[in-house]
């Protein structure tokens, strides 16, 4: 397997934690099964290991990198035939930016950085049109809280945005020395999958967002508590819900019936 060779150095402010376990980089390609003419995009390409994994299987990839130093070495590494790298910073890049759009949509892979994570996934689900799938390597946590049900300690303004448009099924747990530097915390894969029929209609989700938002942002509150200047008793009643409830106990149903409730008054 080709990894690039680089003297740069390990970068705490983008979060590098280096995957180098040759089983675990297998069995990461083996639940994506990458196939001839997918369009795979990679974010965070580092220094190369699951890149050189993935080419084993497909002609051509896709990589967006931030780090330039580690960007010189891919180049270095893979010709770019096969290897189109973007050098920038993937939160601040959409995917028509990257050409058009493939036939069946990207399938987008990475061993995310723990520290932008979750806004990268806000930021990728905001596109969702365009990705066919999605497998991240993240903070097991995360992956918890992507996959908790209501009710749960874990269940709350991660799982239920997520939900609205896509299915997360966490895959395997991989242990700190599997990379390099070993983070604090074990780490988990996670395949997520856009819906066909998103649970929240377009029009609906900046009002949905908002629920969801303010809802959380006090999840020891009741909802009548939580909600205020939002929605009132009313409101919630109409929806279904009751007042003295607490978000973490509510389902995507409950809170698309609340955005529902809400949105021809909302501006």
């Amino acid at each position: 397997m080709t990894r690039i060779k680089t003297s740069s150095p390990i970068r705490k402010r983008f979060g590098q934690n280096f995957l180098h376990d040759a089983g675990i980089l297998a069995r990461i390609v083996a639940a994506i099964a990458p196939q001839p003419g997918d369009a795979v995009l990679e974010i965070g390409p580092g220094r190369g290991a699951l890149t050189a994994a993935l080419l084993e299987r497909l002609e051509h990839l896709v990589a967006v990198e931030i780090d330039r130093d580690l960007a010189a070495g891919l180049r270095a590494g893979f010709p770019p035939e096969r290897l189109d790298l973007h050098v920038g910073d993937a939160l601040h890049m959409q995917l028509s930016d990257l050409g058009a759009l493939p036939e069946r949509g990207w399938r987008v892979v990475g061993n995310l950085p723990y520290n932008i994570s979750t806004p990268l996934m806000f930021h990728l689900l905001d596109q969702v049109g365009a990705i066919r799938d999605m497998h991240f390597l993240l903070q097991r946590e995360v992956v918890e809280r992507m996959t908790a049900a209501p009710g749960s300690k874990r269940y709350g303004r991660l799982t239920v945005m997520l939900a609205a448009r896509a299915e997360a099924t966490a895959l395997f747990t991989v242990p700190p020395g599997a990379f390099h530097p070993p983070p604090k915390v074990y780490s988990s894969v996670v395949r997520i999958t856009p819906l066909a029929e998103p649970r929240v209609a377009p029009t609906l989700y900046p009002t949905f967002a908002r629920v969801v938002n303010q809802a959380f942002s006090s999840r020891r509150k009741t909802l009548r508590r939580g909600l205020s200047g939002l929605a009132e008793i009313a409101d919630l009643e109409a929806a279904g819900l009751d007042p003295g409830e607490r978000p973490e106990n509510i389902d995507i149903t409950g809170f698309e019936a609340l955005a529902r409730r809400l949105h021809p008054a909302t501006p």
